[in-house]
């Protein structure tokens, strides 16, 4: 027996609650079915339609304004992307993308409705009677009801993020720049990946260091991300291996679990390996951004970079904390073209951050930072 209640309708709100309404667009009828008994056998949860397609998905989503959206990609017809991209367009809301990680095709879809304006990516469910069930199910919910309170603009087909001009920050003028910078560490989440893409593609092949990343991430995605993110870069990007010599002109994502910290090679010039570690969640993550950007102070000292970009909650403020306290430089990107406004609003109310600028200067910045 499925420990999930079941329904054949869409049940009415408990009286004296306003739940939040999810509209849930799967082609599978076994899948859509499943998805609607995880997400309602949450209470504050209401699943107010399924669309069997995207273009079902459009219509209903102007028609049920529901607060928030879970989509599949690879639909027949027209596919969860377009139906992102129209929606974003018409009937602005809250989208979750619900994908297979074993399509690679899947995969790349769901990183295309990231940067069409879809918020974070997630695997389908497995069945009720596997042993990941429960926190997948625990999972899903959670997502869901955190994305509901994301607040969405239109987007306009085509459109780019608006160009801003950097704010330096008050305790900027105490910066001194390093003779060379030696590492760049980047920490984000919600709306990362579209973010990375758009600065890992305005850095050249030959950009002088490495680049090490926090991505919150979903289990199962990371080589895809790598991929997706390679296929619009001069940079090589790939999920780091531990022991692995980190090289100029290449980007590195944090595997799976573990927190990402660097060796020093005794000979080499100092460069650096990676080490991948098993130590406790910080601030409920692992890979952690906080533990990335201290641990880039401890390896490198003033030499490093720390960008914190879009992303909910505060992880990484505390990593810029021991970074910024010896001098190294952290840039933040600004509130008007982050997806969520959580992460590098922390660090900058936190006192850590030298600049702060609109995602498209992010990447040109970089690239005067390191010269």
């Amino acid at each position: 027996m499925s420990p999930l209640r079941r329904t054949n309708r869409f049940p009415a709100p408990t009286p004296g609650t306003d739940p939040i309404r999810v509209l849930v667009v799967e082609d599978s009828p076994t899948v859509a079915k499943l998805l609607v008994e995880m997400l309602e056998s949450d209470p504050e949860l209401r699943v107010v339609g399924v669309a069997e397609d995207g273009l079902a998905a459009v219509r209903e989503a102007i028609r049920l304004a529901p607060d928030v959206i879970t989509m599949d990609v690879n639909m027949p017809g027209q596919d969860g992307l377009e139906a992102t991209r129209q929606i974003m367009n018409e009937a602005p809301t809250p989208i979750i993308v619900v994908s297979s990680t074993a399509s690679d095709r899947a995969v790349a879809l769901s990183l295309d409705a990231t940067q069409a304006g879809a918020l974070m990516v997630v695997p389908k469910p497995e069945g009720p009677l596997t042993p990941n069930f429960t926190q997948q199910r625990d999972e899903l919910i959670q997502m869901t009801k955190a994305m509901a309170r994301v607040k969405v603009v239109r987007r306009w087909t085509g459109q780019t993020s608006g160009r801003g001009q950097s704010i330096p920050v008050e305790h900027s003028a105490s910066f001194t720049s390093p003779t060379s910078v030696r590492l760049v560490a980047i920490g984000c989440s919600t709306g990362g990946p579209a973010a990375l893409q758009q600065i890992l593609a305005a850095l050249p092949s030959d950009f002088p260091v490495p680049i090490a990343i926090v991505q919150h991430m979903a289990r199962g995605f990371l080589d895809g991300l790598a991929n997706w993110l390679a296929g619009s870069s001069q940079l090589r990007v790939s999920v780091v291996s531990d022991g692995e010599r980190l090289e100029p002109g290449r980007a590195y994502l944090a595997a799976d679990d573990r927190h990402f910290d660097f060796v020093s090679e005794a000979s080499g010039r100092g460069r650096l390996r990676a080490r991948l570690v098993d130590l406790p969640t910080v601030a409920g993550f692992r890979p952690s951004a906080s533990y990335l950007f201290e641990a880039a102070a401890r390896a490198v000292g003033s030499a490093a970079v720390g960008v914190v970009l879009t992303g909910m909650g505060n992880d990484g403020v505390e990593g810029l904390r021991s970074l910024h306290a010896i001098n190294g430089r952290v840039l933040a990107q600004d509130e008007s073209s982050s997806v969520v406004f959580g992460m590098a609003r922390e660090a900058i109310l936190g006192g850590v951050v030298n600049e702060v600028l609109p995602l498209d200067r992010i990447g040109p910045r970089l690239r005067e930072v390191v010269q």
